[in-house]
């Protein structure tokens, strides 16, 4: 999609420093983090919403693999993360994008 901001960063006609990047997965530091780890996980291709996610299993297969490295590569795995997916209109931008922000203890609130 031409407008999508995250296409832009796919693209290269946004500059990014990429935390990790494949030829179907992206992940990059969140430009206003809420945490002090607060990575974006996406698709390359243009998924406008987690409800419009079809059934590719290879991509889905490799997002949750990176999303569990990243976990350990970021010590989260042993400090507290939580993953968030918003949709439905919640999302700031329509390219779905899965969040993962930590350290988080049972006691911090959303």
């Amino acid at each position: 999609m031409k407008d999508c901001i995250f296409c832009k960063i796919r693209d290269r006609e946004i500059p990014k420093d990429f935390t990790y990047e494949s030829e179907k997965v992206m992940a990059f530091p969140d430009i206003y983090p809420l945490r002090p780890v607060h990575l974006l996980i996406m698709p390359k291709k243009h998924i406008r919403d987690f409800i419009d996610f079809t059934n590719d299993s290879e991509l889905w297969v490799e997002l949750k693999t990176v999303i569990q490295k990243l976990i350990k590569k970021t010590g989260l795995d042993k400090k507290g993360y939580r993953l968030g997916i918003n949709g439905g209109g919640a999302q700031m931008i329509d390219h779905l994008h899965i969040h993962l922000l930590g350290p988080v203890s049972r006691s911090d609130k959303m």
